[in-house]
């Protein structure tokens, strides 16, 4: 890796391009709407969460990979560029970078089509490359939106070491038990919840039941976001609920990822779960006042000298 050292935070997930349109309303099926407008950002959840940890003060190495066209080398360099190490970000040929196509309307409220591109070419066999590094590191970071076989092998690594693991289940899908049952701790928004447990999950209550049953199938501990409402954490000390700070919606986009990489960095330095989950509600309120996800995302100095926001 780079010569900063091991990473304190190993991510290992997607890299995406992501296209924004800013909407008045979306279309209805067979509808064409006029007037949209088009703004590219840097994205894909490994890379957003990669870049929010680093924001904070955490070292950071993103494994991931870019197709050999122009949007991979750019996402690369734009990584770099906010402290990431991308030694293990790869180039595979022939293959398209990841894409994410994202309406926003005037609420801040977002809806998003990814195109995996590049990101489904990411195996075990390059997690392996990589097993010293997120052996050393503090936390290692995954999510979905990367083969669930890939992700399966970097927790077993992870499992077998000191590593905490911090598993964001977005974009949802079914996993098996077994991993569940090495994961720290699991983080998932209501819907991902409802998912899970296949019912519908509305308000901190129900997400506070939720992450009790979510815990019992075998994370250490459970976290569900909750938006405006901040979030629910239920861990053997018992649950609370971290209320989010007002904020004044801009854009949605990201918020997730701004959460888990703050959580992830202030583990890694050695934080309590509890001070960690609220360092991630703030600074997921942080990120919804501004457009795109990484270029919204807050640095240290934003977080905390002010907790008010």
């Amino acid at each position: 890796m780079s010569s900063r050292g091991a990473p304190s935070v190993f991510v290992v997930g997607s890299v995406n391009q992501d296209y924004v349109l800013s909407v008045e309303r979306r279309p209805k099926p067979g509808e064409t709407l006029s007037g949209a407008v088009l703004a590219l950002h840097p994205g894909g959840k490994g890379a957003n969460q990669a870049v929010a940890a680093a924001l904070l003060g955490a070292r950071v190495a993103l494994l991931g990979r870019v197709g050999d066209d122009p949007a991979g080398a750019s996402l690369r360099a734009e990584l770099a560029r906010r402290g990431v190490d991308t030694a293990a970000v790869g180039t595979t040929g022939g293959a398209s970078t990841g894409a994410a196509f994202i309406t926003v309307t005037p609420d801040g409220e977002n809806a998003i089509v990814v195109a995996l591109g590049a990101n489904h070419r990411l195996t075990a066999g390059d997690v392996d490359a990589v097993a010293g590094s997120i052996r050393s590191a503090a936390v290692l970071v995954a999510q979905l939106e990367v083969p669930l076989e890939t992700v399966g092998r970097a927790v077993e690594v992870a499992a077998g070491a000191a590593t905490r693991v911090v598993l964001n289940l977005a974009p949802a899908r079914p996993v098996p038990d077994a991993l569940l049952a090495r994961v720290d701790v699991l983080v998932v928004n209501a819907h991902e919840a409802g998912f899970l447990l296949g019912q519908e999950v509305d308000g901190v209550e129900a997400a506070t039941r939720a992450a009790e049953e979510l815990r019992g199938r075998g994370p250490e501990a459970v976290i569900v976001t909750l938006g405006a409402a901040g979030a629910v954490l239920a861990a053997a000390d018992g649950s609370g609920h971290v209320p989010a700070p007002r904020a004044e919606v801009v854009d949605t986009t990201g918020a997730g990822d701004a959460f888990v990489g703050a959580l992830a960095a202030e583990l890694a330095a050695g934080a309590s779960l509890r001070d960690a989950v609220a360092l991630g509600v703030r600074a997921g309120a942080a990120a919804v006042q501004a457009k795109g996800a990484q270029s919204s995302f807050p640095t240290a100095a934003d977080l905390r000298p002010n907790p008010d926001l």
